[in-house]
């Protein structure tokens, strides 16, 4: 499983024009699941979001997660994160995982940052989706579950 993390003073995601979901501060998490990705991608990666230490604490280091900083998560599924442009310039989604496991493997990634205490919003799978968001900092973290960066 693939992540784009970003911190946020705010995001929402639409579907055809009306919210489906909203945070205020917290992180925006752009999930891609793949082909070979089981139950342990989907924890391993929660627990990453979970304790990534991207809010600045009283002497204004990077010392927080999200929990310790008071945020939500915002998640919203999105294949392309599995996309390869290794060769051309169109990507490949060959790696994408079929719509029926990538939803499951959504769906346990949003059940374990909530059983980790947090609030969590989705989108909606499979709609064409409009995400909006004020990325404080910017703070931005590429996760990959088998750790290719």
């Amino acid at each position: 499983m693939r992540a784009v993390v970003q911190r946020v003073s705010g995001a929402s995601v639409k579907v055809d024009g009306q919210i489906v979901g909203e945070i205020g501060f917290g992180l925006l998490v752009l999930v891609g699941v793949c082909q070979s990705d089981a139950a342990a991608d989907a924890g391993y990666l929660a627990e990453k979001v979970a304790g990534l230490r991207i809010f600045e604490d009283q002497a204004g280091r990077m010392n927080l997660n999200v929990t310790d900083a008071g945020g939500a998560v915002l998640a919203v599924s999105q294949f392309t994160l599995c996309g390869d442009v290794r060769r051309g310039k169109r990507p490949s989604f060959d790696d994408a995982a079929r719509p029926e496991h990538a939803k499951e493997m959504y769906e346990h990634f949003v059940a374990e940052i909530r059983s980790r205490g947090l609030r969590c919003e989705t989108g909606r799978f499979q709609a064409m989706m409009s995400v909006s968001l004020v990325n404080e900092g910017p703070v931005t973290i590429l996760l990959d579950s088998a750790k290719l960066f």
